[in-house]
This record gives structure tokens, C-alpha cells and sequence, in this order.
């Protein structure tokens, strides 16, 4: 096969454009919509959502080459058949496409406002740690709370990063912008707990998952818990954006149907139900980051 068809099988695997880019262009454009609304100003220019969309794709294409090196003796070992195990694409190969997005994040952050750059700076050297897993690799695998923990807490600095191409130029953020960031750490935890709740049959040695390490029943009440908190910061957040109620009401149709979902895995955790779950993880954090960003803007141009 040729490298370009190689390549487009790896993507479907491991970084499936169909969902991932409408998730980031989502998530990319909420975030700058509500730290200006969060601050009473005016959006900025469309270079800025550009400039915020190829970051975002930038990062997130990133954090999956550095995975692949991080976990490679884990995919050697115990799943040999995802793409660089069985061969279909090089480490190589990989790595040199995770490269040649560096300068395109670099360029992309410079040409809408050079501060921005520091708040990257800030996202790669996060990004590293967690690469070589803090330099004690043993110690937080064996610890697999504080490890999600600190693997997640690069959602939010990703959001300071999304967030400061609104507020860097404009001189500082809202106080109330912890509120977003908040929302975005705990959604990091709703999707890396979703995708790893598994149905028993699934499960391989191993690999480890979160339904195997709590069992599917209290994997599903913390998967559940976690959403709750993020709905709680999701109306939060709509209460200092101008549409608290609204969001609550939204949120909260939203909220039974993940309860639904996580209550029917808890009881039969099949693989239709874990499909269910990984799906719904998704879309419960598109919900949010659309809701946020963009109810105000709707309800506002209503009223």
C-alpha cells in the first residue's frame, strides 16, 4: 500500500478524523466564545477560530504519537494488533508526522498573537511529562487514580491555551474563567473513564481498563458521578455566561440519558453496552463544550 493509504487506515484507527474533528472544531470555538462572553466582550476575528481549531487538531494529533511511544511495549506485548505492532505504519513514519505539526502549531499561534506562544510552551512541556509519566513510570501506574489525574489535567491547560487567543490580546481573563477550565478537566475524566469501560468478554491481560480495575457496576456510579460534576460546572459556567437556567434545563435531558446509558452498563455490561458508552462519553462532552460556548450567542441573537 502506498504511505498515503497506510496512513488513512492508521488515522481511522487511531485518530478518527469523522469524530475527532468535529469534536475539536466544537470544542476549539466554545472555548473562545465563552471567555469572551465570560468577560462581556466582543468575539474576535475569524483568524483566531482558525488559529484555535489547527491548535487543537495540532495537540490532540500530538498526545496520540506520544501515546504510541509511551505505550509501545504494552501494544507489543498485549495488542499486537493495532497499526505500528502489526506493521502497517512505522514508529518512524508516525514520529515525522507528529513532527511536521510542531511548526504548524507554532506558526499558527505567532501569526494570530505572539503571546500565545508561552501558554503552548506551557501545553508541551506538560505534554513530555506525561510522556515519560512523570519519570516514575512504575510508582503511577500502580496508582491508577492519580494517574488519569494527572494525565487529565492537560485538558485544561489546552482550554488556557484555546481560551488566551481570546484574552491575551484583549489584556486578561475573566475571574470566572476557572469555571471552563474546571469543566474541561472533568470531561478529560468522562471520556478516558467511557472509553475504558468494557464489557467482560473484551477485557485482555494486561491492558488495563476501568470496568477491570472497579468492576462495570462501580466503573459505570463513578463514570455517572463524574458527569454530574460536569454538569454542575456546565451550569455553573451557563450561570456566569447569562443562561444558567437554560443550560441546567438542557443539560438535564442530556444528564438522564447518560444516566440511562451508565444504569443499563452497570447491569449488563455486553459489548453493546460498552459501545454505548464510549459513544455517549462523546457526546455528552460535545453537548457540554456546544452548550457553553454557543447558547449564548443563540438565546442572545433571540432575544
Amino acid at each position: 500500500m502506498s504511505i498515503q493509504n497506510r496512513f488513512w487506515i492508521y488515522q481511522s484507527e487511531r485518530f478518527p478524523l469523522k469524530k475527532t474533528v468535529p469534536l475539536l472544531l466544537v470544542f476549539s470555538s466554545a472555548s473562545i466564545c465563552v471567555s469572551a462572553r465570560l468577560a462581556d466582550r466582543p468575539l474576535p476575528e475569524w483568524p483566531a477560530f482558525a488559529a484555535g481549531f489547527v491548535l487543537a487538531m495540532a495537540l490532540f494529533f500530538q498526545m496520540r504519537v506520544c501515546d504510541e511511544f509511551k505505550d509501545a511495549e504494552d501494544d507489543r506485548r498485549y495488542r499486537p494488533d493495532r497499526p505500528i505492532p502489526r506493521g502497517l505504519v512505522s514508529p518512524g513514519e508516525v514520529l515525522s508526522l507528529g513532527l511536521l505539526t510542531i511548526p504548524l502549531a507554532l506558526a499558527s499561534a505567532w501569526f494570530w498573537h505572539p503571546s500565545v506562544l508561552w501558554l503552548l510552551g506551557a501545553v508541551w512541556i506538560w505534554l513530555a511529562a506525561m510522556t515519560v509519566e512523570f519519570g516514575v513510570p512504575a510508582w503511577l501506574k500502580a496508582r491508577p487514580v492519580l494517574y488519569l489525574l494527572s494525565h487529565m489535567a492537560i485538558m485544561p491547560l489546552i482550554d488556557l491555551l484555546l481560551t488566551g487567543l481570546e484574552w491575551l490580546p484583549a489584556g486578561a481573563a475573566a475571574p470566572s474563567l476557572w469555571l471552563f477550565l474546571a469543566l474541561s478537566f472533568v470531561n478529560g475524566c468522562v471520556l478516558e473513564i467511557g472509553r475504558k469501560l468494557w464489557a467482560p468478554e473484551n477485557e485482555i491481560a494486561g491492558v488495563d481498563t476501568y470496568s477491570a480495575l472497579w468492576s462495570p457496576r462501580l466503573a459505570g456510579r463513578i463514570w455517572i458521578g463524574c458527569v454530574l460534576l460536569s454538569y454542575t460546572l456546565l451550569v455553573g459556567t451557563g450561570s456566569a455566561t447569562g443562561v444558567g437556567w437554560p443550560s441546567a434545563l438542557i443539560g438535564a435531558i442530556a444528564l438522564v440519558l447518560c444516566g440511562a446509558a451508565a444504569f443499563r452498563y452497570s447491569q449488563a455490561p455486553t459489548v453493546k453496552a460498552q459501545n454505548r458508552m464510549d459513544t455517549v462519553s462523546g457526546l455528552w462532552v460535545f453537548f457540554c463544550y456546544a452548550t457553553a460556548g454557543f447558547l449564548p450567542l443563540l438565546i442572545g441573537a433571540v432575544v
